[in-house]
């Protein structure tokens, strides 16, 4: 084995040790067959018994096959010297027949040790996505990451979708593989009616949420912001959530859809966060742009729907003075006020801003003085 493998050369004499005893238990197992009634070549877990299991994660099914059939040939030569005249042929058809039992039995071992990982790996991941939903990056939740090779992993959206009809085994599986074929690293859980997605190495959120959509069930799929790691999941996890259940008050909502493109519908439904985008997004960027007459432009534009000439004529300026606001406001926060969602998504920002200014926002529109 040393003199046709170079990769069993490099393995620790402790490993090598454990392949040895194999060997030996094969050989003499064969040897107990051999010369038993041989009703049926069956092996014995003996065979592979004498090695730990950890030996499965440093050799492969392709390099236990490489030695088990470097031991045939080695057993069939030698044992040709031994055979009693005229035994020859059946001695080595005995070889042959023990041999494809040897190699059943390996993909045997191989694969409830796969089977024994799958099934480890999957309850890890599911407690990896607990704990990034409940916002808990403590030791273990990096230590299970770390596990699952999310130690490194860059550049993480959270994606929410609706669980479809077929079964939870699959979805994840699908995931799996679909994620694998795109180039991006997934970790798949089953939240009752919602699949909670995390996905890593991330260049568009809304591109990977597009390629891995279909196995979503029907309904929103929604996309929360990229964070820099793992451990800062939490964050998108909780838009993605929220956006999913705020995402049926948009029923034109695209699918997959941006958690920040339902600000307006998570802050309804008492979204702290998105309340404070709103107003750090809309209503802050307007009060401290031209003097105020961004802000004054588009709350008469929203409030009176008075269209191009109302609002000229409710300001007393030009109806060109007013178009250029208007692309001044969509280039300072990125909302069209000519667009429907987005003129909701302002009229809210605004209601918000009017409700809880801040200190550096109360100077920008003058108190109404009481009678």
């Amino acid at each position: 084995m040393e003199g046709s493998h170079g990769w069993y050369r490099a393995l620790p004499p402790k490993e090598r040790s454990w392949v040895g005893l194999v060997a030996q238990a094969g050989i003499r197992s064969f040897i107990e067959w051999f010369t038993g009634s041989q009703d049926q070549a069956h092996v014995t877990a003996d065979v592979f018994g004498t090695a730990p299991r950890e030996l499965t994660r440093s050799i492969s099914l392709g390099q236990t096959l490489d030695l088990v059939r470097t031991v045939v040939d080695v057993v069939e030569r030698e044992s040709m010297g031994l055979a009693a005249r005229g035994d020859e042929v059946k001695v080595r058809e005995a070889v042959l027949l023990y041999s494809r039992e040897i190699a059943f039995s390996a993909a045997e071992v191989y694969a409830h040790a796969a089977e024994a990982r799958g099934a480890w790996d999957a309850r890890l991941e599911a407690l990896v996505v607990d704990a990034v939903i409940r916002g808990e990056a403590d030791d273990s939740m990096q230590s299970r990451a770390s596990a699952l090779g999310w130690g490194t992993t860059s550049d993480v959206c959270v994606i929410v979708g609706s669980t479809p009809s077929t079964g939870a085994a699959q979805v994840v599986d699908q995931l799996h593989r679909s994620a694998k074929r795109f180039g991006v690293e997934v970790l798949v859980a089953i939240h009752g009616r919602r699949v909670v997605c995390i996905v890593g190495q991330v260049s568009d959120p809304l591109v990977t949420a597009s390629h891995l959509g279909d196995h979503f069930g029907d309904g929103p799929i929604v996309v929360g912001p990229v964070v820099p790691h793992l451990y800062a999941a939490g964050r998108s996890a909780r838009a993605a959530l929220s956006g999913h259940t705020a995402a049926h008050a948009w029923p034109k909502a695209p699918r997959p859809v941006s958690s920040d493109d339902l600000l307006a519908e998570r802050a309804l439904l008492g979204d702290l966060p998105a309340r404070a985008s709103l107003v750090s997004r809309v209503y802050a960027p307007l009060s401290a742009s031209g003097g105020g007459n961004l802000l004054e432009t588009a709350a008469a534009y929203l409030d009176g729907g008075l269209g191009l000439e109302g609002t000229a004529r409710e300001l007393f300026v030009h109806t060109n003075t007013v178009r250029y606001r208007l692309g001044k406001i969509a280039d300072t926060i990125g909302y069209d006020l000519t667009d429907p969602h987005d003129a909701q998504t302002v009229r809210l920002a605004l209601a918000y801003g009017r409700v809880a200014p801040g200190p550096s926002q109360r100077t920008a529109r003058p108190a109404r003085r009481e009678l």
